[in-house]
């Protein structure tokens, strides 16, 4: 038992005497330009999509409003502002979620109140600071080259 303790006590010496570089496949030009700390990781805001107080639109006025709030994503998305969005399966009262590419609260305040769908009260967000994967920088450039038809424009 007193070697099994031994053992595991070497691996979590290892473990965390390891430097990043020393890491198999790590690059350091592309953490760096993804803003990853020493884990890989950084900072995000990440927003919540919650039903808002208006609700009764007309068919016509809600596929209005949601092209508005789709193309509002996309745009967000080239700038390199939104880093993922998309909407939750059935009819919950958390829509849908977006990772904003920012580190304050307020930064993404001020982009969420550009959205078509908060303005118009359908959605509203609540917003918290959150920490994960720098690798999420790259899902929008990947996306692209997976999306055979763009949701806002049919695919034109």
């Amino acid at each position: 038992m007193k070697h099994i303790i031994y053992f595991f006590g070497l691996l979590i010496f290892i473990g965390c005497n390891t430097k990043p570089s020393d890491k198999d496949g790590y690059d350091e030009n592309l953490a760096q330009s993804y803003e990853a700390d020493q884990y890989g990781m950084k900072k995000y805001v990440m927003a919540f999509l919650k039903k808002g107080p208006n609700r009764s639109l007309s068919e016509e006025e809600a596929l209005e409003l949601q092209t508005k709030h789709l193309k509002n994503i996309n745009r967000l998305a080239d700038e390199g502002k939104l880093v993922l969005a998309g909407p939750f399966f059935g009819d919950g009262e958390i829509r849908g979620i977006y990772i904003f590419n920012v580190t304050s609260i307020e930064e993404a305040e001020a982009l969420t109140n550009t959205d078509p769908a908060i303005q118009a009260k359908s959605l509203v967000m609540e917003l918290k600071e959150w920490y994960g994967s720098a690798a999420l920088m790259a899902v929008n450039d990947l996306h692209k080259k997976l999306e055979k038809t763009n949701v806002v424009d049919g695919g034109n």
